[in-house]
């Protein structure tokens, strides 16, 4: 079943909240939705995260982390989530994001030089901000979305398979 391998992978929910990272967050972390794995809490945590993935922002755990607060959604599957984006995967996602915004706005993309500096960050995001975000937002809402509907898909797929097999048990039995 899912919920067992979750378990399984997830650090113990004591031990989570008094992580330096989400600690600020006191007693809002003690709501037990936010530690409950069902097929809503998980899928919405997935989708959350992979929301925030597409963020171009620092500290898109800690956000995704208080944002499952109000949605209610399991906080450190929202966490984990986020991990898509790393510092391997992040170059080649935020330049799909950029052309996709690009394309969508109907600018030509400009030809970039990548330079390891605050400057040439502050001077190349003034010139690319508007499509770079607006893909990031369409491709964070597809991202979410997708991976919402799988975990749901597949979470439903797992219940009736594990229904099929204990019916199939019970008429072998008799």
């Amino acid at each position: 079943m899912p919920k067992k391998l979750i378990k399984r992978v997830l650090p113990d929910h004591l031990e989570f909240r008094n992580h330096k990272s989400v600690r600020f967050l006191g007693a809002l972390l003690h709501d037990p939705n936010l530690w409950h794995l069902n097929r809503r809490s998980v899928s919405g945590a997935v989708g959350l995260g992979l929301f925030m993935a597409w963020m171009p922002v620092p500290s898109q755990m800690v956000l995704s982390a208080i944002l499952s607060i109000p949605l209610r959604v399991n906080l450190p599957i929202a966490v984990v989530s986020v991990w898509v984006t790393n510092p391997i995967t992040m170059p080649p996602m935020f330049y799909m994001a950029y052309r996709l915004g690009a394309a969508m706005l109907g600018i030509q993309p400009k030809g970039f030089e990548f330079q390891l500096s605050f400057s040439w960050l502050i001077e190349t995001l003034s010139e690319i901000w508007q499509p770079f975000l607006t893909g990031c937002v369409v491709m964070g809402i597809i991202s979410s979305g997708l991976g919402y509907l799988a975990v749901r898909l597949y979470w439903r797929w797992h219940i009736y398979r594990a229904l099929q097999k204990r019916r199939h048990k019970n008429r072998s039995s008799r």
